[in-house]
Order: structure tokens, then sequence, then C-alpha cells
């Protein structure tokens, strides 16, 4: 229905909701919600054996999506990780942090290979992990980012549906479609 051009831009902008439209950057879809963006590359399906290596691939994936610096990100996440684990429960943990110089909060999600202990909540291992960094001053922002993130990974159906789809973008059209739901 629409085309790249400046036209079709005003179009998607006027005919969907103010709270989700999609960007053309770089030849790659991003959604961005009034919360957070999440880009269909920071999206992944990674074979990990330890929280230490969650966290790497977490700041090498914001690293090579957004564009920001791996050995900061990865500083920030273990700087919060050290105030408590972010392991929310239920096979699902979001670590998040603060950075400066970030426009607006940026998400990845990783799908595990495997259930790796996370020092959760609930004793329990992680098989899905979804990373939020916020720009530092984004104090209301980045509670609601992680409100939004915290409802959608405590729907047991769509936990289960990430699990069982079969590659990174079905998993990223997944995430789209309740952020499309949620939005309008």
């Amino acid at each position: 229905m629409f085309r790249d051009s400046k036209l079709a831009l005003a179009d998607r902008k006027a005919h969907w909701p103010p709270q989700l439209f999609v960007l053309r950057h770089a030849a790659v879809f991003q959604t961005m919600t009034a919360l957070f963006s999440i880009d269909p590359q920071a999206v992944r399906i990674v074979g990990v054996a330890t929280k230490e290596e969650i966290l790497d691939q977490l700041a090498d994936c914001f690293a090579a999506v957004y564009g920001l610096d791996r050995v900061s990100v990865l500083e920030r996440i273990e700087e919060r990780e050290k105030l408590g684990s972010t392991g929310f429960g239920r096979g699902v943990a979001i670590p998040h942090a603060r950075l400066d110089n970030l426009p607006r909060p940026v998400a990845v999600f990783l799908r595990l290979s495997s259930p790796v202990q996370f020092a959760s909540a609930d004793g329990l291992p992680v098989d899905c992990v979804f990373g939020l960094l916020s720009p530092e001053q984004a104090g209301a922002t980045h509670l609601q980012a992680l409100a939004a993130i915290s409802r959608l990974m405590r729907d047991e159906r769509m936990h289960a549906s990430l699990l069982a789809a079969p590659d990174a973008e079905a998993i990223y059209g997944l995430l789209v479609n309740v952020i499309d739901r949620d939005a309008a």
C-alpha cells in the first residue's frame, strides 16, 4: 500500500495511530512505540551458557544494531545487575540500564537456544531476554517502557509463542503485532 516516498510516510502518519508508526532506516524497518524502538536486527536466537554470555550478547547487539559503544553498554548493564538480578521470573529476564547521549529508549530481544540460570526471583532459568536501554534522564519513560515489556512478557501465551516461533523474523512479527495491538 505504501511506497518508499515522502508521501508514503505522510500517509502512514495520517492513517496509523500516533503511538506506532514504522520508519524506513537503512533499508530496515524499525518499530517505534511511544515508549521504545526495536529494530528487526535486534531480535535474535542465541546459544549461550551463562548469564555473563547473555549480557555480552546484549551489549554486542545494542552496539551492532543501534551504533552504541559496546563497552559502555556492558558496563551499565552490569552495574544494574549488581543492584539485583533483572531475572523477572517465569523464564524471563529484562536487563536494563540508562545511557548518556541516547535519544530515546531502544530494545533488544534474545531467545535462548536453551534455558540459562540468571538468578531470577523465582529461581527458574531464563529462555527469553528483553534488554532495554534508555536515556540517562528518562526517568518516567524508562519505568513505563519496563512496565510495558513486563506486561508483554507476563502473558503466558505470548511467552509460549515466542518460544515456538521458528526464527528471529517470526519472533519480531509476534512482538510487532502485540506492540501494534497495544498501541491502537
